[in-house]
């Protein structure tokens, strides 16, 4: 995939991760793009490393791939979001 194309992947993906994780309102278009894809990275290592395939291009198995790991991505964030503001109470 071009450039071009992982950025509007990368936004599509990103996009729909935070609506599912319910982080939307707290994220702007370049956020999307940028969880999109290392979600995108994240989730095919993931995939590749349980023999299930890997982000191969702009098609529906790895729109999922890259979801999956955008919303682990968010998850880890918010596990370490959550655990420096206790830290700081």
């Amino acid at each position: 995939m071009g450039i071009i194309t992982w950025l509007i992947f990368g936004a599509l993906v990103g996009w729909v991760a935070s609506i599912i994780m319910k982080r939307n309102s707290e994220m702007g278009s370049i956020a999307n793009i940028v969880v999109g894809v290392i979600g995108a990275a994240l989730g095919g290592w993931i995939a590749s490393l349980l023999g299930i395939g890997t982000v191969t291009g702009f098609n529906f198995y790895s729109l999922l791939i890259a979801l999956v790991g955008a919303c682990v991505l968010l998850l880890v964030i918010g596990l370490v979001q959550k655990a420096t503001k206790t830290e700081k109470h």
